[in-house]
């Protein structure tokens, strides 16, 4: 009686798959981005009228910006979250069952990204009651904000893998990852103005996805030689 034949390995795209999956069922346990890191991005929000005062043509001037600085710095925190640490043991089974390196980071970036396009939605009622910004133009906003999570969830996994087992992973991240997040930061505020003043929105847009995909390349080339130097 000959043997069943094995099952076929699952494919590359269903592995990241259920790698991401993986990683939001941990973070719905743990709670970091959302129940922890959030509320703080709100809080920062709120701090910055009371230190500006009531001058309400300043605030509804400084609202978008800041609503972009607080997201990509406390971003970095949500892509270097305690529940996205893998330890030896961990990775050791992703090798076992064959999963690339690749696959393991972009599954990890999906995640990354699903939880950053959550705290965007959640901080943007926020700043919109405190700062009553000026929104001639917000369409052009609808593919800003999954490009600048994308972008964000790129270079967090990047920085993670990085700093994959240094005792100083949650300072050395921020280093690595917040002036990286630059073109973000233009590209995000650019883009409203842009379209106000009748300019050219999709440049700023296609800067931001020229770095999205310089970084989805550069997690491409480098993963394997990232997990064997971990």
């Amino acid at each position: 009686m000959t043997a069943p034949a094995p099952a076929p390995a699952p494919s590359a795209l269903r592995q990241g798959v259920e790698l991401a999956r993986k990683d939001l069922v941990l973070e719905l346990r743990a709670g970091e981005a959302l129940r922890v890191t959030a509320p703080f991005g709100a809080v920062a929000l709120l701090l910055i009228p009371l230190g500006v005062g009531s001058d309400v043509p300043l605030l509804r001037q400084l609202g978008p910006g800041m609503y972009w600085v607080i997201v990509l710095l406390f971003g970095v925190l949500v892509t270097l979250r305690q529940s996205a640490v893998e330890g030896p043991a961990q990775l050791a089974v992703l090798r076992l069952c064959g999963v690339h390196p690749g696959v393991r980071l972009a599954g990890r970036a999906v995640a990354n990204a699903v939880l950053l396009l959550a705290f965007e939605a959640v901080l943007a009622p926020v700043v919109i009651i405190l700062y009553d910004p000026e929104l001639t133009g917000w369409p052009w906003l609808l593919p800003v904000f999954p490009l600048v999570a994308a972008g964000l969830a790129l270079l967090g996994t990047l920085a993670n893998a990085l700093a994959q087992g240094m005792a100083q992973r949650t300072a050395l991240g921020p280093l690595l990852v917040v002036p990286l997040t630059l073109p973000l930061l233009l590209g995000a505020t650019q883009v409203p103005q842009a379209a106000r003043y009748g300019s050219q929105p999709a440049l700023w847009l296609l800067m931001i996805f020229t770095l999205d995909f310089a970084v989805a390349v550069a997690i491409g080339l480098v993963a394997r030689h990232l997990e064997e130097s971990a």
